[in-house]
């Protein structure tokens, strides 16, 4: 029989060449439609049955018209046009298998998409709307040690007038602007510039215009200017053309709007939204500093930045920068000894939240990657399984004379219509999460966070990983269907069976999907379990019932006189409210994601090594300080109230700071000069956390804020309370404006709050890369469930038999069990094997974990085991339930 059909395959192959289908042929096939019916029907099924059962097996009429199209030489659109209708038919005829494909390539393209904008706004593109962004860097001050320091404004001028190879350069600090009048302020975050600072970033005033060098760069508090933002003015002066040439109240002091920047620029810093800015010679006004902030250069406060000049590389001018650095360091040895100077990539600068995220998001895009794969794989499943049934059609239409390239170019267009689908759900998917990129941040973290935009830029993204997509999940099935036997394909029967060849693609599939779920949940693994154990880091303090609120006096134009007797009469205030238990206030909060303060010291005893750092972080307290956190004083004294200006300077150390200066351990008497003056220790405090968690002891040191304290330096009260967080801070901003209303006061919230800022990074690691590791778990089990129920529908005749001949309901489910568990199992093994190699590209993120923890490894490994037998478990279950009679009718 099967040579007959050989012989008429090659009549109907010239027939279709020469573009006629005569009615002899349609005769001849229903001939042998019905040869093959009467064979399905002498096996138990019925006429009806039999009919549809030998239609399938010799491809249909349908599929023979197909073929007839593919020898035809048509013009190219036109078969691609053909390719696209004939895609959507098969589609329509099967929503469920392209439901299931799109949702499933939806997923793993808008969680890379989103992903994507997250880094494109933070690392690739940080300062939207700036043209040719990549030819600005970030200027950094490096310490003897290494340790990089904002920049000085004399150093500044010093590297401006002499690096040649810098086109422009521009020094930037960020502000938080009280803007209003006495009675109402409202927290602006602004940022003070030099004049070259929008010439740098060439940006074009929306109306209006920008500030002029010499506006800003020369004589101090002479320029009352002050540019605002787009949303600004939308949303304060009603995008009204008018307001150029008005004035503001910045503090106490009125600023003529000058100019509006564009819709698309938000600042210099990636992630943070800026809405004014200010002339740099008037920082010594709006932060109550005087005029010693430009002209001192040991006031170091200023962030650089740098438009390289056309033709130059970042490696000439950062040599460049680190010779006049060098020549700066020998000119002012007094107070540049020991330093130097680096340009960096602004995605590697130490300002903004870059430089906390580059991990965190490197690591999400490379989980999102993962993820894609897994969703590919488990498409690709789908498409060859679906391929599988089709191969019948396949082979006739080779048969036909059909090109196998041209089968390879359906199935991949089919593909790529999926992943089309897929990328515009995918699409919606990333739209609706573009304003999630503020969760990467809390609150407290920043003054506003921009939402990471769907641009150009990420549509090019998608559309590649749209194109990725298509051929990873259609390459494999397509080529698998074009490359078998004529003879062999058209020699099946009946349902028929599995090639060896399907069943190891789809076998392949499965285990790669495995082994790469196991690489996304160790990950995951390790990361959630360093992050508990942050959590559990003891502070050496007490945050429980802790409530904190910051406080602007610049913006009240306070000098350090007035400022010391608004904190007593403030504290003297709360004292008095019901609940309070104690009040102190200092200059810092420990552990918040803002950089400490620091002091240049010498010890008396200690002689530093030419290249040690004695740059030590400090905190300015109030009496009852270490009370109110709960920090035991080991030695000596606490502060009081007349460590005041007037009185001897003295310093409370931590024992980090006594083990490392003072070896004898004498501490109590020992003179330390700083700020020019020199400080007796009266006291010794036990080692706390102030920066990280994670940080190992470090030199700490604490003075009276009464004898150091200026109103630039910032202003945060401490309260501990019984009463409910919400109640506590309505009495702080409460009896704040009671004291003075033209203080500002600023983020109110609790200290564990705070607190929970400084986690964020591996908060949010650990949290998305788990939300993507179950994602990976959850697919690679449903396609493991597809692959192992695919092959029990395939191989229901060979069960059949196996029953027959007196297998069990147990032996059977067994077999498929034993199928799936295998899969797994080489899965696993694949997937630990990667994870290991891999694991040292962890080490630098965890804490008190090992990149090979084997806990972590055999959980992993236990959890996908589990889960991939209740995969297999609903296909063994229907394979022990199969009828012999039933199955054996489709052999």
């Amino acid at each position: 029989m099967f040579g007959s059909l050989h012989r008429m395959a090659g009549r109907i192959r010239a027939v279709f060449q020469s573009n006629e289908l005569d009615r002899d042929l349609r005769m001849e096939l229903e001939a042998h439609i019905q040869l093959l019916a009467e064979q399905h029907i002498r096996k138990g099924a019925s006429q009806e049955e039999a009919q549809r059962l030998a239609r399938i097996e010799l491809g249909g009429v349908e599929q023979l018209r197909e073929a007839h199209r593919d020898v035809r030489a048509l013009p190219w659109l036109d078969t691609l046009l053909q390719d696209l209708r004939f895609a959507f038919r098969l589609f329509r005829k099967s929503p469920g298998f392209t439901a299931i494909a799109v949702l499933t390539l939806a997923l793993g393209i808008g969680a890379s998409t989103t992903i994507f904008s997250w880094v494109r706004s933070v690392l690739l593109n940080p300062l939207p709307g700036v043209a040719n962004p990549e030819r600005v860097a970030a200027l950094e001050t490096l310490a003897p040690n290494g340790e990089w320091l904002p920049s000085s404004y004399l150093d500044f001028r010093d590297l401006r007038d002499g690096c040649k190879l810098s086109e422009k350069m521009s020094v930037t600090k960020p502000m938080d602007l009280a803007v209003g009048n006495e009675d109402s302020f409202e927290r602006v975050w602004g940022e003070a510039v030099s004049g070259d600072f929008f010439d740098l970033l060439q940006l074009k005033p929306e109306i209006g215009r920008f500030f002029s060098r010499e506006e800003v760069d020369h004589e101090q508090n002479a320029h009352p200017l002050v540019v605002i933002g787009h949303s600004y003015w939308a949303s304060h002066l009603h995008s009204d053309p008018q307001a150029i040439g008005t004035t503001l109240r910045i503090g106490r002091f009125p600023y003529t709007i000058i100019g509006v920047a564009p819709a698309t620029f938000s600042g210099s810093m990636a992630g943070l939204s800026f809405q004014m800015w200010v002339p740099a010679t008037m920082y010594g006004q709006l932060a109550s500093t005087g005029d010693q902030t430009l002209v001192d250069r040991k006031w170091r406060t200023f962030r650089v930045l740098v438009r390289l000049a056309a033709g130059v590389t970042l490696s000439q001018a950062r040599a460049e920068v680190q010779s006049h650095a060098i020549d700066m360091a020998l000119a002012d040895a007094d107070t540049n000894e020991g330093m130097s100077a680096t340009l960096l990539p602004l995605w590697k600068s130490h300002y903004g939240v870059q430089d906390s995220l580059l991990g965190p998001l490197s690591i999400l895009m490379a989980a999102s990657g993962v993820l894609l794969l897994i969703v590919c794989a488990n498409v690709a499943n789908l498409l060859l399984a679906r391929a599988t049934t089709r191969q019948k059609e396949f082979s006739i239409r080779l048969a036909l004379g059909a090109p196998r390239s041209r089968l390879i170019r359906q199935l991949l267009t089919e593909s790529l219509l999926i992943a089309l689908a897929g990328a515009l759900a995918g699409l919606f998917l990333a739209v609706e999460l573009s304003g999630s990129f503020g969760y990467l941040l809390p609150h407290s973290a920043s003054p506003t966070l921009a939402s990471a935009p769907i641009d150009g830029g990420v549509l090019l993204f998608m559309i590649s990983v749209a194109a990725l997509a298509a051929l990873l999940a259609g390459m494999a099935p397509a080529v698998h269907a074009s490359v078998g036997k004529v003879d062999e394909a058209l020699k099946e029967r009946g349902r028929g069976g599995t090639s060896a060849r399907s069943a190891r693609l789809l076998g392949f599939f499965v285990t790669s999907e495995m082994a790469l779920a196991v690489v996304a949940l160790i990950a995951a693994g390790l990361l959630v379990r360093s992050f508990r154990n942050v959590s559990e880091v003891r502070t050496g303090f007490d945050p429980d019932h802790v409530e904190i609120a910051r406080l602007d006096l610049s913006a009240a134009s306070y000098d350090a006189q007035h400022a010391d007797s608004y904190c007593l009469r403030f504290r003297e205030q709360l004292e008095r409210q019901p609940g309070v238990s104690a009040v102190a206030y200092t200059d810092y909060v420990p552990l918040s994601v803002s950089g400490g303060s620091w002091e240049d010291l010498q010890i008396q005893g200690y002689v530093a090594s030419p290249s040690e750092n004695m740059k030590i972080y400090r905190s300015l307290t109030a009496p009852g300080y270490f009370d109110l956190m709960k920090i035991p004083i080991l030695q000596g004294r606490d502060f009081n109230l007349h460590d005041d200006a007037s009185a001897q300077p003295v310093m409370i150390v931590n024992e980090e700071f006594v083990r490392h200066f003072i070896p004898t351990g004498i501490s109590l008497g020992r003179r330390v000069q700083g700020w020019g003056k020199w400080f007796t220790i009266v006291g010794v405090v036990q080692d706390t956390k102030v920066f990280r968690l994670t940080e190992p002891p470090a030199p700490y040191f604490y003075v009276p804020i009464r004898q150091i304290y200026r109103p630039e330096m910032g202003l945060v009260f401490f309260v501990r309370t019984t009463a409910p967080t919400d109640s506590a801070l309505a009495t702080l901003r409460r009896e704040a404006q009671n004291v003075d209303p033209s203080v500002p006061v600023f983020d109110a919230s609790s200290l564990n709050d705070s607190i929970a800022a400084s986690l964020f990074g591996q908060r949010i690691t650990a949290e998305l890369l788990s939300l993507l590791g179950s994602a990976a778990l959850l697919l690679a089990a449903m396609g493991l469930y597809g692959v192992i129920s695919y092959s029990v529908a395939q191989r229901t005749n060979e069960m059949g038999i196996r029953m027959v001949l007196g297998a069990q309901a147990t032996d059977v489910s067994r077999l498929v069990i034993r199928q799936g568990a295998k899969l797994v199992g080489i899965g696993i093994l694949l997937g630990t094997l990667a994870s290991l190699a891999l694991s040292r590209l962890l080490t630098s993120l965890l804490f008190g974990v090992s990149a090979t923890d084997p806990i972590i490894f055999l959980g992993v490994a236990l959890l996908l085991s589990l889960v991939a037998l209740a995969a297999c478990y609903i296909p063994a279950r229907r394979a022990a339930r199969l009828d012999p009679v039933v199955a054996l009718r489709y052999s």
